[in-house]
């Protein structure tokens, strides 16, 4: 698709992967509208972006159909869905918190079907449309301590190719995009100690220029899956 045509809603687009995703497509000449729960970090995030912004939580369904509804209004209509809301929970076997878990899984799984099922709805309708999942390599391998953050990335794998199956017809691309570490705030937001940067590993602009990528391709065709590493992370 050609980016200046591209009316692009971003769920969790306040800092990291989002963000970046946010700016680069902005620069691209895309239309964009991001979500996030907390109001004073969206007011800042889409002012610096020049972006529309939807305050909003994907879990809540009455959020999700909102942050659809609202996007195309602002936006003339909606092409483009980026679900990367999501965070981690870590935590061995023994100690999980299933209080913890659920919450978890409201977000990065639960969220996710919600803005997939309302953004289908357009996308069906208008016979186009795209929707890019933002997992994890967490979603292809397990590993000590990440029963619960895993058992949420496995299932975006899978809801993803349920969704390719059903909407491939309506000449919807759905899209998956697994990042190994980005640095970003997520293991700050998982509850552990800030780690200092490292420029050998990822950042969220590798990311965004997968999406812009899969995105830029002609609709005739497209990327179903990407996992993103760094090269030689030291």
């Amino acid at each position: 698709m050609n980016l200046v045509d591209a009316k692009v809603l971003i769920t969790g687009g306040t800092s990291g992967i989002g963000y970046e995703i946010a700016h680069r497509l902005k620069l691209a000449g895309a239309q964009v509208a991001i979500t996030g729960r907390n109001g004073e970090n969206l007011f800042k995030a889409a002012t610096e972006l020049g972006v529309h912004r939807i305050q909003a939580d994907v879990s809540v369904e009455a959020d999700a159909i909102r942050s659809v509804n609202t996007a195309k209004e602002q936006m003339g209509g909606l092409n483009v869905l980026i679900n990367n809301a999501g965070y981690g929970y870590f935590s061995n076997l023994s100690d999980i918190k299933m209080e913890e878990l659920d919450k978890m899984m409201n977000t990065n799984v639960r969220g996710l079907i919600l803005m997939g099922r309302e953004a289908s709805k357009v996308f069906t309708k208008q016979k186009s449309g795209n929707i890019i999942n933002i997992s994890s390599t967490a979603g292809l391998s397990g590993f000590a301590g990440g029963t619960a953050y895993v058992a949420s990335k496995f299932a975006v794998k899978g809801i993803t190719e349920c969704w390719r199956a059903e909407l491939r017809k309506s000449n919807v691309r759905v899209m998956l995009i697994n990042p190994s570490e980005v640095q970003t705030n997520f293991y700050l937001n998982a509850g552990n100690e800030a780690r200092p940067f490292n420029g050998t590993k990822l950042e969220a602009q590798e990311i965004a220029h997968v999406v812009i990528s899969m995105l830029q391709m002609r609709d005739i065709g497209f990327i179903t899956e990407a996992t993103v590493f760094a090269t030689n992370p030291q």
